[in-house]
């Protein structure tokens, strides 16, 4: 092989390896600008999934729960409960307060797909969210204690997701 084709060669395999890594990641939902848009941006193009979601998924409302017991509760208690209960507790962007940001009081669609703001001003770049989703997901908030004492069902094969 010549000279001037190993240096070619070189280039192509780093290059490729980083477009593989560069796939790997956005794949796994890590190509996020940490935005949220809140689940009503889902709508749109996800209708059957939005309906669902709203139709069956506790989750869809689970930020009343939150604001029925919040007079019973210490503001610690309430920072461990909007850290399941609503979109984005905590995180740049994500929820602040029931008034301040309404469309986040919910544990909507990006809590388990990542935030969307990415995904939605490109129009849908699958690359930009967190698309097939797994149990071990739902982990974050459906620990062992939270499904014994809530009776937790896992609805992410049932289309309710």
């Amino acid at each position: 092989m010549s000279r001037f084709f190993k240096p070619v060669r070189r280039c192509l395999t780093v290059g490729t390896a980083a477009l593989l890594i560069v796939g790997a990641v956005a794949a796994s939902g890590f190509c996020e600008s940490g935005r949220y848009v809140g689940s009503d941006a889902c709508a749109d193009c996800h209708e059957v999934e939005y309906e669902n979601f709203k139709k069956y998924a506790k989750k869809a409302h689970s930020g009343e729960s939150v604001q029925i017991m919040a007079g019973d509760l210490t503001e610690e208690e309430l920072k461990e409960c909007f850290s399941c209960h609503v979109t984005g507790y905590g995180e740049p962007g994500g929820f602040v307060s029931f008034e301040e940001t309404p469309g986040l009081s919910d544990a909507g669609c990006e809590v388990c797909h990542g935030p969307g703001y990415e995904h939605v001003e490109s129009g849908g770049d699958p690359y930009l969210i967190k698309g097939q989703l797994e149990v071990s997901d739902c982990e974050a908030c459906h620990n062992s204690e939270r499904v014994e004492a809530f009776d937790y069902k896992p609805l992410l094969f049932g289309g309710a997701h």
